[in-house]
């Protein structure tokens, strides 16, 4: 196997290394391989791509959610367009001083409570 040396690593990241190598109970060397993998893995496309089988179903999905009619419900859901003009608000409900005052008074009280 090929050795390597890496030279001036900055604090911070040997400190990152460091932390990701406790986490998973890991020496500094089988961690630095594990990164290094797992990052040549990510940036060649290979964490982003689909294989055969997972890209046929993923067609079959979008082809599926193509077909939703439009409607003013869930399929607008994440769709850009016109949207229908909010409902307005009512009105705020006036205070009636005399409505309370008619409240009060059929409010039980002395001996009518729990009677």
């Amino acid at each position: 196997m090929t050795d390597l040396v890496l030279r001036d690593i900055d604090p911070v990241l040997a400190e990152r290394i460091r932390k990701v190598a406790q986490t998973n109970g890991w020496n500094v060397h089988e961690t630095i391989l594990h990164l290094i993998e797992r990052g040549l893995y990510a940036s060649e496309g290979g964490a982003l791509r689909f294989d055969g089988s997972e890209s046929d179903v993923m067609q079959l999905v979008i082809a599926a959610l193509e077909t939703v009619p439009n409607d003013p419900g869930f399929s607008l859901i994440g769709r850009i367009g016109d949207r229908p003009p909010p409902e307005p608000e009512p009105p705020p409900a006036q205070f009636d001083p005399d409505e309370l005052e008619r409240f009060l008074q059929d409010v039980p009280v002395g001996k009518k409570l729990g009677g």
